[in-house]
């Protein structure tokens, strides 16, 4: 059986950081490497003569993205030293055929990346026949976000054409074997290695499981349990880096040290003081649900206590989240159960039950509907739209994954301005 390619998408816009990655990547076991389209854009033919230069026996791949001037991109990328040439396959007929022709002329594969397009396995087949080597089922990086997967396109595409077909699109060591599985002679996989403290770990990793895919075991979870479980792992900033620093609440503070939310909503609309809807609220919920208490931002009097707490553990509530004041802090803390408040006062108020349950609210300066889903840590707490819940999860944990090959490289002696390249890179 033919050994499947491994592709490491070099999708980083810094050439230093990106050869070393490389580097690691290919001690891991990856086979081609790609110039990336932010790569190529940040550092230009720069980046593909380097990485020629650096790697001699592998294929360079220049992910040119080529839309228009198919011979001169070709030929540009060629020259560079590239071996293979990225090309859009909804390019027009007339690119794709001069990007043949110079494909041909200059010795290199054209490998058209099917991302967008409408038929992606008609278009296939009218580009084998205009003479591409290689279509790549890709789905981009935001449409990832949102669940798509270039699988089900990747199965389509093998019985389509006899070309060579790459699969990409946010593939890791699980999805990579399925990738196998469907018939992709090339596996192109980007931040799963790049992005990762330990590159030639993950490389190796990878490597292992397309070169054993029947070993691979499809896991099959719910959305819910998806954004459950990624929000628990990642932190309330990186939540709020993936929403392009939004959904913050301001003023709420943990009344416990080092726990964490992770739950669906359930509003609460009090008045100061008054605790019965906050603690009838308890029986409404399920299950993993945070309570989100707005108490008018009440300092002086506490519509929350140890009793709720205990109420709201057995239930089996994720956390609260109020704003206002909570009493019998000590008690809340030997619970060690997530509550969240602007204030601390041993005042109780009365329960009066004036205001409503599951209506929207205002929580810490955020709006808070029923089901839209709120993270918190130590950083404090988040609030992400249930319409948008599955997104924004899959990007924060792109943004940790980030964060884990930036800490690993100052740990290595860099620092975080040169890392960032900050200079370089500050808006002029």
């Amino acid at each position: 059986m033919k050994r499947t390619i491994l592709q490491v998408a070099l999708d980083i816009t810094e050439l230093d950081r990106a050869v070393q990655i490389a580097r690691e990547a290919v001690e891991g076991g990856a086979d081609w490497i790609e110039a990336g389209t932010p790569l190529i854009k940040s550092e230009g033919m720069e980046a593909v003569r380097k990485l020629r230069a650096l790697f001699p026996g592998r294929e360079i791949v220049a992910d040119m993205k080529i839309a228009d001037t198919g011979t001169l991109e070709v030929e540009m990328a060629a020259k560079a030293g590239a071996s293979v040439v990225c090309i859009l396959a909804d390019a027009d007929d007339t690119v794709i055929a001069e990007a043949v022709r110079a494909a041909d002329l200059y010795g290199v594969k054209l490998m058209a990346d099917l991302i967008n397009v409408r038929s992606p396995v008609e278009r296939a087949r009218e580009l084998e026949k205009m003479g591409v080597h290689i279509v790549n089922a890709h789905v981009g990086i935001d449409q990832q976000m949102i669940g798509k997967s270039s699988l089900s396109m990747l199965t389509a595409l093998r019985d389509a054409v006899n070309v060579m077909v790459a699969a990409a699109g946010g593939l890791d060591a699980t999805t990579a074997p399925q990738a196998v599985m469907g018939g992709a002679d090339v596996v192109i996989v980007g931040g799963a290695i790049t992005r990762s403290a330990e590159v030639a770990a993950s490389a190796r990793s990878i490597r292992h499981a397309i070169d054993n895919p029947s070993l691979s075991r499809e896991e099959h979870v719910s959305p819910e349990q998806a954004i459950r479980d990624i929000l628990r792992v990642v932190s309330t900033p990186n939540i709020s880096d993936a929403m392009h620093r939004k959904g913050a609440m301001e003023g709420i503070s943990p009344i416990c040290g080092g726990t964490r939310i992770a739950g669906k909503a359930v509003t609460v609309q009090g008045f100061a003081g008054d605790w019965a809807k906050p603690v009838e609220a308890i029986d409404v919920a399920a299950p993993g649900d945070v309570l989100v208490i707005d108490n008018q931002g009440a300092r002086h009097v506490a519509c929350w206590g140890e009793l709720a707490t205990l109420s709201a553990m057995k239930r089996g509530l994720s956390g609260i989240v109020i704003d206002g004041a909570v009493r019998d802090v000590d008690d809340i803390r030997r619970l060690g159960f997530p509550v969240f408040s602007r204030a601390v006062v041993p005042n109780a108020g009365e329960p009066k039950g004036f205001g409503e349950i599951n209506a929207e609210i205002r929580c810490g300066g955020q709006v808070v509907r029923p089901g839209d889903w709120v993270a918190g840590d130590e950083s404090g707490v988040v609030v992400v739209p249930r319409e948008r819940a599955f997104e924004v999860a899959r990007r924060a944990m792109e943004v940790k994954k980030t964060e884990e090959r930036v800490r690993e490289e100052i740990r290595r002696g860099s620092t975080l301005s040169r890392v960032s390249e900050l200079v370089r890179w500050e808006k002029k």
